[in-house]
């Protein structure tokens, strides 16, 4: 199936999340922090899909991700967070990224959100606007 890169700070959740991947099939590389994942990128390693949380010591997940779309363009960018902010923060990437996952979240809803990035030809979030939608007039 995919190659997957994440990029997760907690222990625990790292090890779910690596295990529920690997058991539809696909091949995991998993990493405590962003810097991390990036040293791994930066030696040539391909991936399909990086999966990384938001908040993480070192490296966090939007300054991993704007990194990574900048110098790998082809990779497919999946950011999960617990944070209602930091969801926020992803948002504003919405021309870079696939979609953001809020903690906690069930093995169905990682699996789900990591097949419908892996499929997707781009970002589902919908780009901010100011304009005032329901004011105009459908033609």
């Amino acid at each position: 199936m995919a190659r997957i890169l994440i990029a997760e700070d907690e222990a625990a959740l790292r090890e779910f999340v690596s295990r529920a991947l690997t058991h539809h099939g696909h091949d995991i590389v998993a990493v405590a922090d962003g810097a991390e994942a990036l040293a791994i990128l930066q030696k040539g390693e391909v991936f399909d899909l990086l999966l990384s949380d938001i908040v993480m010591p070192v490296m966090d997940g939007i300054a991993l991700a704007l990194k990574v779309t900048k110098d790998f363009p082809d990779l497919k960018v999946l950011m999960m967070t617990g944070y209602a902010a930091e969801r926020q923060r992803a948002y504003n990437l919405e021309m870079l990224i696939h979609d953001v996952i809020a903690k906690p979240f069930t093995l169905d809803e990682i699996c789900g959100k990591v097949s419908d990035a892996l499929t997707s030809e781009q970002a589902v979030l919908k780009p901010a606007t100011t304009s005032d939608e329901g004011l105009r007039t459908k033609k």
